[in-house]
């Protein structure tokens, strides 16, 4: 097998099982949400939202300055991303990918397609996920935004009802969880972007990265602490709150 066929493997068995690993991630938030930390932390929020709305006076303060908080780390992030998808888009435009990898350092790794439209899709693989990160950490900064002024309406002067008490706390609890959930989204993306950039030097690297990256974000977003002290029946009941929040 020529080294230039080892991009038509690696590569696309790599991206598999990054994939792979996100779908049974999604699997888990669903069906098994206090097994994932994803899954208890939507949980938490959403009791958090309805301890600040029971006292907006004492607790709006508070409340805002911690989804401000969250606002800057979603720029930040988002800052990062367009950044750096500018970079990627001088690095295309100026025609440094034409192929020589001498000029990337990379003579000594001659591994995978090294012609200049291999090139092209590599900048342009790690210019997607930067874009998409930026969009997704827009989007939460727009949730954020949004949560910041309905979670200090005084839902309790509007109406008697214990009902609309509960309607208004839990849309202001699924709107602080959809910033959250776009600013996760965003940050997979980033960590998308780490094989592809690996990519560059040869699909060998981008293939021992993906599985790296599976191996240690298997550990960040499983968790069973929460889980032993939960039963069965009410990890179905957890699993129902958390429909709630999406």
């Amino acid at each position: 097998m020529e080294k230039r066929y080892l991009d038509f493997v690696l590569v696309p068995l790599g991206i598999f099982i990054m994939v792979a690993y996100h779908v049974y991630l999604f699997y888990r938030i669903i069906n098994h949400p206090t097994k994932t930390v994803i899954g208890i932390n939507a949980m938490n929020r959403r009791y958090w939202v309805l301890s600040m709305m029971e006292d907006v006076a004492k607790n709006g303060v508070l409340a805002v300055q911690t989804l401000r908080n969250n606002i800057m780390a979603s720029t930040v992030l988002a800052s990062t991303a367009i950044m750096l998808s500018s970079l990627i888009a001088v690095l295309m435009s100026s025609g440094n990918g034409n192929g020589n990898g001498n000029k990337f350092g990379l003579g000594w790794f001659d591994y995978g397609d090294r012609s200049e439209r291999a090139f092209s899709i590599k900048f342009f693989s790690i210019l997607l996920c930067f874009l998409v990160a930026f969009l997704l950490n827009v989007q939460s900064i727009r949730y954020y935004s949004h949560a910041s002024i309905l979670i200090n309406v005084p839902f309790k002067k509007i109406s008697p009802h214990q009902r609309h008490h509960q309607l208004t706390a839990d849309y202001v609890a699924t709107t602080v969880n959809r910033g959250s959930y776009f600013w996760s989204l965003g940050l997979r993306a980033f960590y998308f972007s780490l094989p592809l950039f690996l990519w560059i030097f040869g699909p060998i690297p981008m293939f021992l990265c993906c599985l790296l990256l599976v191996f240690m974000l298997y550990f960040l977003d499983v968790t069973f602490e929460w889980a032993i002290a939960v039963s069965d029946d009410n990890d179905d009941h957890e699993a129902e709150v958390l429909e709630d929040t999406v």
